[in-house]
């Protein structure tokens, strides 16, 4: 990684003492994100934000106009700096960027994020109050479409997600892991950035190494980052079975490291196809199980859809179901041989 620049500007906004803000490198990896990226780029390039700024934009091969937008984002202001990731994976994406960026704080975005003005001040401040090597905030899912309203509750309820303080909310405090995050560099560079063997659950898995370095990784409700659900049943039930299948890979590689959280999918997957296979063949307890899954998730969808519109509401048993059956499955079915690097050909 570059070694990190010493500018900073020290001229006060309305609000702030006379002192000099840190300068701060924002990184997003972008793949296909026509939909959202310039809504993304611009909350970030609006940040009510002291200190200087820099955007390093890793463009992978896009199949939509992505490449297009960055470029003329890129001409129309000069913080902004775009640089090829050939892989379009996101952990190659995210250390090309953070090579290519030159400042000690790195705050890492996505392409379908939407920071609030005050993200990056929060973030600079909660580091240096709390002496953390990475802080992150709140994953506010919000949706357009019923369907994306579905997810979005479901996101962010204990129902659909556990007790992740990034998902649901809570008091600040020491972590396993936070939503995209803001690293200082010295510990990126102290655990050699992200491991790109990791294609999901990258982020989990670079925070257990700074943890285990002696780093801290904290979370604070003051950072809230709008995200942008998937869109339809199909797109929702592939991004949780990966997310299965890859959570099981760090916990082949970092052993201790799962909890009934991660371990309660699959052992509800396993629970319901006995109790299927079992009612097929005559059993008929057997469908206790499933059934009383099916009742549960009625019942919760019930209690945790209040205020949304009926259509959304409607939508909210199936949401649930398939978050966690698609990650149960991605986690039962996760191949031995999965984040493994590929051996060189001879």
């Amino acid at each position: 990684m570059n070694p990190s620049s010493s500018r900073a500007q020290s001229a006060p906004q309305p609000g702030t003492t006379d002192r000099t803000w840190p300068a701060v490198s924002v990184v997003m990896p972008v793949l296909n994100e026509e939909r959202h990226l310039t809504d993304a780029v611009r909350r970030i390039l609006t940040q009510e934000y002291p200190g200087e700024l820099e955007l390093v934009l890793a463009i992978g091969p896009s199949r939509d106009r992505t490449e297009e937008i960055a470029a003329r984002l890129a001409a129309e202001d000069p913080r902004i700096v775009v640089v090829a990731n050939p892989t379009g994976r996101t952990p190659q994406g995210l250390n090309i960027a953070i090579k290519a960026s030159q400042y000690s704080i790195i705050v890492r975005v996505d392409g379908h994020s939407l920071l609030p003005v005050d993200y990056v001040r929060a973030a600079v401040e909660t580091m240096e109050e709390t002496g953390a090597d990475n802080v992150g905030g709140i994953m506010a899912a919000e949706g357009v479409t019923p369907f994306e309203q579905a997810v979005a509750r479901a996101m962010t309820s204990k129902i659909g997600v556990g007790n992740a303080r990034f998902h649901t909310g809570g008091e600040a405090g020491e972590v396993e892991t936070v939503y995209l995050g803001t690293f200082r560099r010295s510990a990126l560079e102290r655990v050699g950035g992200y491991d790109e063997t990791f294609v999901r659950a990258q982020d989990w898995e670079m925070n257990h190494r700074i943890r285990q370095t002696g780093g801290r990784v904290y979370f604070t409700p003051r950072m809230r980052v709008t995200y942008r659900p998937r869109p339809d049943l199909r797109a929702l039930a592939k991004q949780y079975f990966h997310t299965g299948r890859w959570r099981r890979v760090v916990g082949r590689e970092h052993q201790g490291t799962l909890n009934l959280r991660y371990l309660a999918p699959p052992l509800a997957v396993v629970a319901m196809a006995a109790g299927a296979v079992a009612g097929a063949f005559g059993f008929w307890p057997g469908w206790i199980v499933p059934g009383g899954y099916a009742l549960a998730i009625v019942a919760g969808a019930a209690v945790e859809g209040r205020g949304l519109p009926v259509s959304a509401w409607l939508r909210l048993p199936l949401v649930f179901a398939t978050m966690h059956l698609s990650w149960g499955v991605g986690f039962l079915t996760s191949p031995p041989g999965l984040g493994q690097p590929t051996p060189a050909k001879t």
